[in-house]
């Protein structure tokens, strides 16, 4: 035989696994036990279609006996994609990201896509910096209540896929939840039980639904003549509403609409410490309906959100943008999911006067932040 065919004949021929028992197999491995490219086998997990379907299934098959698993990094070589999603959230420890987590991680694994999730600490630099580290590493970003700026936000989306939830900043598309409407109907509830002057415990400064809300919330007042106060810039956390119940107090109101869950069981915490009570002086609305808000004393009257269709959406819209949409591409329908009030037993009919000085004096001085 002459030497060119006996040479292509052996190329041909599987070679023989002769590598370490012991090490990990790699696409050479692979490639070399099966007679093809490495290349070739590249494409069979990653580009499949370009794959002859017999050649295809013998890799797989192959691969399989071998105990060989793609890297995906590598597989992002010659595809383009990771088959991994970044999640970014402010707070991990937050319950509202909790049940958003999951919504999201259940949506990526239907997909066959992983999530890499990272906490940002209610910190634009951090975001940032959590951004450019994974860019290029992930197919795209899913970016929680962001603290990014708007224009900051228009720059990621240049580069690569994204979605934002809770935020509104054109074109990038996002998944709403509908607070403002829901804030609303918190206003419209506390005014029909007679109450005239409300506080509004904010949230981060940086937040877009925290100025939602409040815009909300001021629209009522004019509307239906009532008196609100503004309290914060707030932590998103029990310990801020423990402290912020002191203003509340001082403030003279008879209700208390929180930017969130957390602050509102923080508020009515401190209010039973000091004597005030709830909803009898003070009544008390929180927002997200987080797990634990109907287990409060009293539970808790807030806005009910659907928080982990949201991740679930926001996971389908960035999936829905690698069908031949390039970065900074037109803008695709933001996704709006509604809210509703569930009125439990933290909201009353408004007293004749407001939270008892008395227990105030006995408490001591104020220490909420303004």
């Amino acid at each position: 035989m002459p030497t060119r065919d006996r040479d292509r004949a052996q190329r041909a021929e599987p070679a023989g696994d002769s590598r370490d028992p012991g090490r990990t197999p790699t696409i050479h491995d692979v490639a070399a036990r099966c007679g093809v490219a490495a290349s070739t086998v590249s494409r069979a997990f990653s580009r499949p279609e370009r794959v002859n379907p017999a050649t295809r299934q013998r890799i797989l098959s192959i691969a399989a006996q071998m105990g060989y698993h793609p890297n995906p990094i590598a597989r992002a070589l010659p595809s383009g994609r990771t088959r991994t999603l970044g999640l970014l959230v402010p707070d991990i420890t937050n319950p509202f990201f909790l049940d958003l987590i999951r919504g999201a991680e259940r949506a990526a694994a239907t997909a066959g896509y992983t999530l890499v999730l990272a906490d940002t600490e209610e910190t634009s630099q951090q975001e940032t910096t959590v951004v450019d580290r994974l860019t290029g590493a992930v197919d795209g970003f899913v970016l929680a209540s962001s603290r990014l700026s708007d224009a900051r936000l228009r720059e990621v989306y240049a580069k690569t896929r994204l979605v934002v939830v809770n935020r509104r900043v054109r074109p990038v598309p996002g998944v709403l939840i509908d607070s403002a409407t829901g804030t609303r109907q918190a206003a419209e509830h506390l005014a029909s039980l007679g109450h005239r002057r409300i506080a509004y415990l904010a949230g981060p400064r940086a937040s877009w639904s925290d100025a939602r809300r409040w815009r909300t919330l001021q629209a009522v007042a004019r509307q239906r003549d009532l008196s609100v106060v503004r309290i914060g810039p707030l932590a998103p956390t029990v310990e801020a509403g423990v402290a912020a119940a002191d203003a509340v107090v001082l403030n003279d109101v008879t209700a208390v609409v929180t930017f969130n869950d957390l602050l509102a069981i923080g508020v009515l915490r401190r209010l039973r410490a000091r004597g005030v009570d709830v909803p009898g002086q003070v009544s008390v609305v929180g927002c997200d309906d987080i797990f634990g808000a109907d287990f409060c004393h009293p539970p808790l009257t807030t806005l009910t959100a659907p928080i982990e269709s949201a991740g679930r959406s926001a996971v389908d819209l960035l999936l829905s943008l690698f069908d031949g949409d390039e970065p900074g591409a037109p803008p695709r329908q933001d996704v709006v999911l509604p809210t509703r009030l569930t009125i439990r037993d933290s909201t009353a009919v408004a007293p004749t006067t407001g939270p008892d000085r008395s227990a105030q004096d006995r408490a001591g001085p104020v220490s909420a932040a303004h």
